[in-house]
This record gives C-alpha cells, sequence and structure tokens, in this order.
C-alpha cells in the first residue's frame, strides 16, 4: 500500500514541506504533523519550537480564521524570524510569539492567560540556522566558538563543558548524551589538550581518537553530547511532556518530532505508558491507566522524496498520541 501521512512510514508527497521551508529553516514531515495534531480547526496550539516558523505557518495555514497558534523558542532569532515571516498573522492576533523554554510552557501559557489548548508540537531537533551559522558552535563542519547555547541568555556554553568539566564529568557527558563508546579515550585527549579554542580545534581532538571510516559518526556524538549538556535537552523534554498532561485538553493531542535513541526513547515510554520507566499501570480489571493513547504505536519516518530534498530528515521520527480524560 502506498505511504501516506497516516502510515507509519507515511510522509508528504507533494512538497508541503519544502513548500513551508525557508533558507533559516526546513521543517520535517509537516503534512503528517498538520493531520495527526490538528482535531478543531478552531482550537488553540502550540509550537513548542518555532524554529523559523515552518511547522507555525503550516498549521495556521489548516486552521479557520479563529484558530490560534502560540509559538514558543528560547531562541531570540528564531522568533525573530518566526515573526518577520508571519507578520500578517501577529497583527491579526492569530499567533503570538512567547520567548522561553517549551520546557515551562504551562507557566508561560498561563502567563498569558492560556490554562488549556487543543495541541501542542515539540519539534526536538536544532534548526538548519543553528547548524548552519559557525557564530553559534553548533556544528564540527566549520570553525567557530565553543557555544552551542539555544538561548545565548543562559550560562553555561560548550567552552564551559570542554574547557572546564574534569575527566570524569567529561566522560559521563559523552557517554550518556552520545552513547559515544570511545567516551574515555576522548575525555581523556580534550583534557589533555586543553584549553580548546575553538569547534574546529574540538573537532581536531576527536579526529585524533578514531580511525577515519569512524570520523563522521564519532563526531556527530560528540558535538550532540555536548549540545545536550549545554542545553539540558534531556531534562527540559521530560518536563515538557509532564507539562503536556497539564496542558492539553481531553481529546486534545502531543506531537513530538526526535531525533535520536535518547528523545525517542523518553517520548515512546511517556506516551505508551505516562512514565519514563516504561512501567505499565493498570487498574483492577488489566487495562492500561494512562494519560495518552497512541495514534500509531510506530513513529512516522520522512519517506524517500523528502529525505533527498532535506537529508537532515533522515533521523525525524514523529510520534502523535491524544490526551485521555485520565490524570
Amino acid at each position: 500500500m502506498p505511504a501516506n501521512e497516516n502510515s507509519p512510514t507515511g510522509s508528504p508527497r507533494d512538497g508541503a514541506d519544502r513548500a513551508y521551508g525557508t533558507g533559516y529553516h526546513v521543517p520535517v514531515l509537516c503534512k503528517a504533523v498538520v493531520s495527526g495534531l490538528i482535531t478543531d480547526r478552531s482550537g488553540i496550539y502550540v509550537d513548542g519550537t518555532a524554529g523559523g516558523g515552518g511547522h507555525t505557518a503550516a498549521l495556521l495555514d489548516a486552521l479557520a480564521r479563529d484558530g490560534r497558534v502560540i509559538a514558543i523558542d528560547r531562541d531570540g532569532e528564531a522568533l525573530r524570524e518566526t515573526g518577520n515571516r508571519l507578520t500578517k498573522a501577529v497583527e491579526s492576533g492569530r499567533l503570538m510569539l512567547v520567548r522561553g523554554d517549551f520546557a515551562d510552557a504551562v507557566d508561560l501559557l498561563g502567563g498569558i492567560g492560556i490554562r488549556a489548548v487543543t495541541g501542542l508540537l515539540l519539534d526536538l531537533g536544532v534548526s538548519s540556522h543553528q547548524f548552519d551559522e559557525p557564530a553559534r558552535g553548533f556544528s564540527f563542519r566549520a570553525s567557530g566558538p565553543l557555544d552551542m547555547r539555544m538561548d545565548a541568555r543562559s550560562g553555561l556554553s560548550a567552552g564551559d563543558v570542554v574547557n572546564g568539566y574534569d575527566e570524569r564529568s567529561l566522560r559521563l557527558v559523552l557517554s550518556r548524551f552520545g552513547e559515544e563508546p570511545r567516551a574515555v579515550r576522548i575525555a581523556r585527549s580534550i583534557v589533555a589538550s586543553r584549553p580548546v579554542p575553538d569547534t574546529s580545534a574540538l573537532a581536531a581532538v576527536v579526529r585524533s581518537c578514531v580511525p577515519t571510516q569512524d570520523e563522521l559518526k564519532t563526531l556527530t556524538r560528540v558535538f550532540q553530547a555536548i549540545r545536550i549538556e549545554v542545553n539540558g535537552e534531556l531534562e527540559a523534554l521530560e518536563q515538557a511532556l509532564v507539562g503536556a498532561t497539564r496542558l492539553v485538553s481531553a481529546s486534545g493531542r502531543l506531537a513530538v518530532i526526535s531525533y535520536h535513541s535518547l528523545e525517542d526513547r523518553r517520548v515512546k515510554r511517556f506516551l505508551r505508558y505516562g512514565n519514563f520507566e516504561g512501567t505499565p499501570v493498570r487498574d483492577v480489571m488489566g487495562t492500561l491507566q494512562a494519560p495518552w493513547r497512541e495514534i500509531h504505536r510506530a513513529p512516522i519516518e520522512a519517506g524517500e522524496p523528502e529525505t533527498v530534498a532535506n537529508p537532515r530528515a533522515r533521523s525525524a521520527r514523529l510520534r502523535v498520541a491524544e490526551r485521555t480524560d485520565l490524570s
């Protein structure tokens, strides 16, 4: 059967993602997000990671005129990009921009008088702009400062981790958040090479620890691990998922796009069981008691047309769940 947005391997086949993409960022799985998330075209929806406004724009286009979107992002550049792109929606009141961490969505929305929403989207990926702008320090492909902060106002930077953590702490970061098998060797080499001045120097240290054929995967894991530590990404994800259970109304939906197993594992367990341990909670009749009902058992993945057009979509996994009336 041909893949469609409602199948586990479904993805847009009509260029929807490219249509909502800009030079700043190309959103992934746009059509699948919209079809999976929207249950009431007049509802209130939250894009917890505005990025370049791609998913936000797609949601606005799919909603009725009285439907509203609140776009949250801790990156000031991303919010400015979204606001500049969707000025008319902001002026009409259909779109509201809120700067902050999606982990704090309950408080952020409460601050503007919103206690419940119809749907919430969390796209956990780093935006194309963040990767492509050397000054942000997210990528090993260009020389830039050891920054990696999604919110420039936050204190901890990649430089603090690389040049300040002791060898044991650094090894734990690489092991836990990068699942890096050579964490011991790389941590030891980083400490011995201090001060490490920038992303190019860090990449050179990592390359010195691995054979050529393993460089790309190892660099990806190491930079991912440091980025997760700097931004507290897994803690923020767990807090956001717990908050979503408070925010999303019964029969409303939560959509989460993850990009690596550390994220997806947490999302899958929480949507399936309502906890991060993966422990089923059942009533006296043996019926599973959970605040969410998965729309698809398996995650939705991008199909070949999308991954060819946007290689960063290859690792994307979309899970959608509906809020039950259980607390």
